[in-house]
């Protein structure tokens, strides 16, 4: 056996130090400030050391996205529904943290166990057979997957942080041009407001409800849903992208479309997030010839006289100006909720239509040329992922040999270049294995 079952008990409450697994990570929590599924006492938890690899072997059939292995970086307690293991003095433990991590990442582990909850006990798990290299090529594989995993991690950090860049810039891009239109040297004039404090000439600051109507959907009950019929547009099916998501949408009868008329769903609609912690949340409904109802806490939103385009509508209520002034004005009842009331005191921007038409196209150019980046980008993180777990796998099955790998002295100013050949390589093998698929 290169592993036991860890079997020591937080009794006394001799330790404090609280962890948590989360995907794949172990993490310090606050034991007094402790959320969550909360024992009257941490005694009963598991008292685990450096090195012990943790197991989340529970409800395998219901969540298929979480990581359900990690590694001990330090001494703490853990809840006893999971199962800790003890590594043997001969062995490396890193490196089978490693092995039973890419089994992990592959979704091994959702094919075994039983039960109604569909668990792995550790009599069962040990029947599992693992690799196990010399003690020496352990430490090796451990070394190497623990340099090139790190120096992923950074790569990945650096792309995410490049999103975020361009994402507040597609933020700052809609709102210069909703505030400022598209001749930034034309002259302007001031305003009192808390949000802006000019405005060019010839356009005005309005009442919101002087321009735009909202109407809210209806408060489909459990009652009201079926296993099939019309599907009803909740706050859920509202994308952070933009988009309408309607995979996982709600049912109710057919017959619901004749009986709420007015709350069904047109091309090009605006729908925004009237509550919860995704508030404000907006897409452009394309409902592809589908009939669609519209729920209570989704607001849909049309302009009412000709001095307003629905298209400026659509950006202006993204825009940084409007979305500041539902924060100032929502309303905190055990979660955010904005409603008609609320949108009454806040003010829109009008300028001349043939200015909005002009506007909108510049935003429409700069966010499709920001939203192609970070795409790409995107990719490029979900291939570097890819890459990552296929280097874990190769590495604890020996096919890298690293006996003559030796790790940089210093990460100082670190050069890219050669992962991204790596990963470009690894692209073009996807590419050609594609194909060969489709030859076939």
């Amino acid at each position: 056996m290169i592993f036991t079952e860890n079997k020591v008990k937080n009794t006394g409450l001799v330790e404090r130090n609280l962890l948590s697994l989360s995907y794949g990570k172990l993490k310090r929590k606050d034991i007094d400030n402790a959320t969550g599924l909360v024992p009257e006492s941490f005694e009963g938890y598991q008292i685990i050391e450096e090195g012990y690899i943790i197991l989340r072997f529970t409800d395998l059939q219901n969540d298929k996205k979480s990581l359900r292995v990690g590694y001990c970086p330090e001494r703490g307690i853990i809840t006893n529904a999971y199962v800790g293991i003890v590594p043997n003095e001969d062995i490396h433990s890193k490196y089978f943290y490693y092995q039973l991590h890419f089994l992990d990442t592959i979704k091994y582990f959702y094919n075994l166990g039983g039960g109604v909850r569909q668990s792995l006990s550790y009599k069962e798990f040990k029947r599992e057979t693992l690799l196990v290299p010399e003690a020496e090529e352990q430490i090796k594989i451990a070394a190497f997957l623990d340099y090139k995993l790190a120096k992923i991690n950074r790569f990945i950090q650096k792309k995410k942080q490049l999103i975020k860049l361009l994402t507040e810039q597609k933020v700052a891009t809609i709102n210069q041009a909703i505030t400022k239109g598209t001749n930034l040297e034309s002259a302007t004039y001031g305003i009192e407001n808390l949000w802006i404090d000019e405005l060019p000439v010839g356009f005005n600051l309005e009442g919101f409800n002087k321009n735009v109507f909202l109407k809210h959907g209806f408060q489909f009950r459990e009652e009201h849903f079926s296993q099939e019929g019309i599907k009803v547009v909740k706050i859920t099916q509202l994308s952070p992208d933009g988009s309408l998501r309607l995979e996982n949408a709600s049912f109710v009868p057919e017959h619901y479309q004749y009986d709420f008329k007015n709350i069904i769903i047109e091309d090009n609609d605006v729908l925004m997030a009237l509550t919860g912690g995704t508030i404000g949340k907006i897409i452009r409904a394309n409902i592809n010839g589908e009939i669609l109802l519209q729920n209570y806490r989704v607001g849909n939103f049309y302009p009412i006289n000709d001095k307003l385009s629905k298209d400026f509508l659509y950006w202006q209520l993204k825009s940084e100006f409007i979305q500041a002034q539902m924060k100032f004005y929502v309303r905190e009842t055990g979660q955010p909720n904005i409603g008609k009331g609320d949108f009454r005191k806040i003010q829109l921007i009008i300028p001349p239509i043939d200015e909005q038409e002009k506007i909108v196209e510049i935003i429409v150019q700069e966010t499709d040329k920001i939203d192609t980046t970070i795409s790409k980008i995107e990719k490029e993180i979900a291939l570097t992922q890819e890459y990552k777990t296929a280097i874990i796998a190769e590495a604890v099955t020996g096919k890298i040999d690293i006996r003559d790998f030796k790790i940089p002295d210093s990460t100082e100013e670190e050069n890219y270049e050669e992962l991204e050949e790596e990963l470009s390589l690894a692209a073009e093998d996807e590419a050609e294995y594609q194909t060969e698929e489709i030859e076939e």
